[in-house]
C-alpha cells in the first residue's frame, strides 16, 4: 500500500494532466497552481519547488526561443527553401525530399515551432504555384521538423530538459551530438517513409483556388445563408447556379477559404439572364461538401453556400433568392458582412499567443486592430454557430477581414500565422547573413569547447538583439510562455516524485510485473509508454515523469542508465498520431484540412517504424 503523500502526489499529477490536456485554464495557470499546491501540501519546500524557475534547462529553451526568432524574422529559411521548390518542377516527390532536405537539419538547431510556421506560407506558395494540394505536403513538415530534432541536443525542449536532468542525478548529461548518429538513423528512415508511402496516405484536399481559378479578376469569394423564407429551399444547386465547381472526384471537408481576389482567366463565360455565380462548397453541421457529392442535393435552411462571382452577381444574387451574406463578429457582436474590398486571410493560432484560452469578445480585434472574424476552424470541423463563446487554443484557425496594415499588426501583436504566401513576410533580408553567423557560431563553440550550452545560447540571444536581428519586444515575444512555464510547473514533480518515494514504488512495480533479467524489454517497454503518452500530453511533461524511472531502474538493474534515457528522450520527442501530440501537428491542422483520422493513418505506421528503428540501434549506440 502506498503511503498518504505518494497518493496525494498522484492525485496532483493527475488533476495538473487532467487541466493541460483539456487547456480549461491557460497553462501558465495550471503550471503556477501546481507549484503552489506542492509547496502548501509540504510535498516540496520552496526552494524545490521553485527550482524549475532557475533550471539550466528552462534558460537554454528560453534562449533557443530567440536565437530561432533571430532566424525567422531575417527569412533565411524561406530564401532557401524557395530556391530549391523551383527544382521539384512541380513533382510531388521531389518537392517533399527538398523540403526533408532543408527541415531536417534546420531543426536539428532550431526550435521546430518556428521551423514549421516559416514554412507553412512558403509550401502554400509554392503549391499554388505548380497547382499541388498543400495537404500533401504541411504534415510532412510537421514530421521533418520533429524528426530533425532528434538529431542533435538543441533540437527540441526535451532534448535539453532531459540531458538537463541527467546531469542533475549525478551523470554526464548528453553533449550536442552525442545522439547524432541515431537521429540521422530517424530523420533518414522516416522521411524515406513519408515520401515513398506515406504521402500517398495524405487526403488529397483541393484548395479553393483551384476551384475557382477560370473567374475573372473583379470576383470575390464570400459566403451566403440560406434562411428559413429563402427561395433556395428545397432546390437543387443545378436548378439555382449558372456553374457549379466539380472536381476530378468527390472531396472530403476542407478548410474554407474565402472572399479572396482570384486571378484572371481567358473564356469567361458570358452574362445571362441569371446572375453569373458558382457555387463552390455547401457547410453543413460543420461539415463541408463540393463536387459530386452537390449533385444530389437540396438545399435547407441553415446551409452555409460558399460561392463565387462578382459583387454586382452576388448582390444581386441575394435579392432574388432571398438568402443573407454571412456575418462576421466584430468583437462582441456580430454583423454584415458588406465591404468587399477588404482582405481575408486564414490565420493560425500559435503557441504562446496571447489569445489562447480567451473568446473572440475578450481579444478585441476590431476594436484594436479594426479585423473582423468571419469565421473559426477547431479541430479540423468549422464553427458557424457559438463563435463568441469559444475559447481558443492552439492550431484554430480564424477566417479574418480587414485592411492588409490591421491584419499584419494583428498578427504581429498576437502571434497569428498568416496563411498567404511568402510576399507578405516581413523579414529583415539585410540581416540574413549576421543571424546565419550567430547561430553557426552557437553550434561550432558548443562542438569544439566545454562552454555550457546554456552560456553559449544565451550569449547568441544577446547577440541577435544587439545586432538588431531582433528587436527587443520581438525577442520577449519569442518566448513561448506556455512551454517555458509548463517547464518551470512540470520539474518540481520530478523532484517530488524523487523525495516522496513514488519513483522507487514505480520502479518495484516493473519489476515485479517484468523482472530484472531482459533490459532490452525494459527499453522497449520505456520507449512504447513514452511514445503513447506523449501523443496524449507534453511531451516535456512526459519526459519529465519517466527521467527519474529511467535512472532509479537501470539503478536498479545494474545497467547503464543511458539507453533507457534516451528511449525517454526520442519516444517523448516522436509524436505523429494525434494533432495535439506535438504543437506542430496542431499548427498544421487548420492551413492543411487535415482531420483526426488524417494523423492516425499515416502516424500510426509511422510510429510503428520508429519504435522498431529504437529498440534495434539503441542498444547499439549506447550498450547496457
Amino acid at each position: 500500500m502506498l503511503p498518504f503523500e505518494q497518493w496525494l502526489l498522484i492525485a496532483i499529477i493527475a488533476i495538473s494532466t487532467t487541466f493541460y490536456i483539456t487547456n480549461w485554464v491557460p497553462t501558465e495557470v495550471t503550471a503556477v497552481g501546481t507549484i503552489v499546491v506542492l509547496m502548501a501540501t509540504g510535498l516540496l519546500n520552496a526552494g524545490d519547488a521553485l527550482s524549475g524557475f532557475s533550471s539550466t534547462a528552462t534558460i537554454t529553451v528560453a534562449a533557443m526561443f530567440v536565437l530561432s526568432a533571430g532566424l525567422m524574422r531575417t527569412g533565411a529559411l524561406e530564401a532557401v527553401t524557395i530556391y530549391l521548390g523551383r527544382f521539384a518542377n512541380g513533382s510531388e516527390r521531389r518537392l517533399l525530399l527538398l523540403l526533408a532536405l532543408v527541415e531536417v537539419p534546420t531543426s536539428a538547431f532550431m526550435n521546430n515551432t518556428p521551423v514549421v510556421v516559416m514554412m507553412i506560407p512558403v509550401v502554400v506558395s509554392l503549391c499554388r504555384q505548380y497547382n499541388l494540394r498543400p495537404s500533401k505536403f504541411l504534415l510532412p513538415v510537421s514530421y521533418f521538423a520533429v524528426l530533425g530534432g532528434t538529431v542533435t541536443l538543441i533540437g527540441t525542449s526535451t532534448n535539453i530538459l532531459v540531458s538537463d536532468l541527467y546531469r542533475q542525478s549525478g551523470g554526464p548529461g548528453f553533449g550536442l551530438f552525442d545522439f547524432t548518429g541515431l537521429g540521422l538513423i530517424y530523420a533518414v528512415v522516416g522521411s524515406a517513409f513519408i515520401i515513398l508511402i506515406g504521402y500517398r496516405l495524405l487526403p488529397d484536399y483541393s484548395p479553393l483556388a483551384n476551384l475557382a481559378n477560370d473567374r475573372t479578376h473583379s470576383t470575390y469569394i464570400t459566403e451566403l445563408v440560406v434562411g428559413s423564407e429563402s427561395k433556395l429551399t428545397g432546390k437543387a444547386p443545378a436548378d439555382v447556379f449558372s456553374r457549379i465547381a466539380l472536381d476530378e472526384r468527390p472531396q472530403p471537408p476542407q478548410p474554407i477559404r474565402r472572399h479572396r481576389r482570384l486571378s484572371p482567366s481567358h473564356g469567361q463565360m458570358e452574362a445571362n439572364a441569371r446572375p453569373v455565380i458558382t457555387l463552390l462548397e455547401v457547410l453543413r453541421g460543420g461539415q463541408s461538401y463540393q463536387a459530386e457529392a452537390l449533385r444530389n442535393w437540396r438545399f435547407m435552411a441553415g446551409d452555409v453556400l460558399l460561392v463565387s462571382g462578382t459583387p454586382k452577381d452576388i448582390h444581386l444574387f441575394q435579392q432574388t433568392q432571398a438568402v443573407e451574406l454571412a456575418s462576421v463578429i466584430e468583437d462582441a457582436e456580430r454583423t454584415s458582412l458588406t465591404n468587399f474590398d477588404d482582405q481575408v486571410v486564414e490565420a493560425v493560432v500559435m503557441p504562446g499567443s496571447e489569445v489562447t484560452g480567451n473568446t473572440l469578445r475578450e481579444i478585441l480585434l476590431h476594436r484594436r486592430f479594426g479585423v473582423r472574424v468571419m469565421g473559426l476552424q477547431h479541430q479540423g470541423r468549422q464553427r458557424v454557430q457559438g463563435l463568441r463563446t469559444h475559447r481558443l487554443e492552439v492550431g484554430d484557425v480564424l477566417l479574418l477581414s480587414g485592411k492588409t496594415a490591421g491584419l499584419h499588426t494583428a498578427a504581429e501583436t498576437c502571434r497569428l500565422l498568416l496563411v498567404e504566401g511568402v510576399e507578405s513576410s516581413l523579414v529583415r533580408k539585410a540581416k540574413n547573413t549576421t543571424a546565419l553567423v550567430i547561430m553557426g557560431l552557437v553550434i561550432l563553440l558548443a562542438s569544439v569547447t566545454a562552454i555550457p550550452i546554456v552560456l553559449l545560447a544565451l550569449a547568441g540571444a544577446v547577440t541577435m538583439i544587439v545586432s538588431r536581428c531582433l528587436r527587443t519586444d520581438e525577442a520577449l515575444g519569442a518566448l513561448e510562455s506556455s512551454t517555458l512555464m509548463l517547464l518551470a510547473g512540470t520539474i518540481p514533480i520530478g523532484v517530488a516524485m524523487e523525495k516522496t518515494g513514488l519513483v522507487e514504488s514505480i520502479v518495484n512495480g516493473m519489476i515485479a510485473l517484468v523482472g530484472t533479467s531482459n533490459p532490452w524489454l525494459f527499453l522497449g517497454i520505456f520507449y512504447i509508454v513514452t511514445a503513447i503518452l506523449t501523443e496524449l500530453l507534453s511531451n516535456n511533461a512526459v519526459a519529465v515523469l519517466l527521467t527519474p524511472v529511467a535512472l532509479s531502474l537501470a539503478t536498479i538493474l545494474g545497467v547503464s542508465a543511458t539507453p533507457l534515457l534516451v528511449a525517454v528522450l526520442f519516444g517523448a520527442s516522436a509524436s505523429f498520431m494525434t494533432p495535439f501530440g506535438y504543437q506542430t501537428n496542431a499548427i498544421v491542422m487548420g492551413p492543411g484540412g487535415y482531420k483526426f483520422a488524417d494523423y492516425l493513418r499515416i502516424g500510426a505506421l509511422l510510429q510503428i517504424i520508429m519504435i522498431s528503428v529504437a529498440t534495434i540501434f539503441i542498444p547499439i549506440f549506447w550498450p547496457f
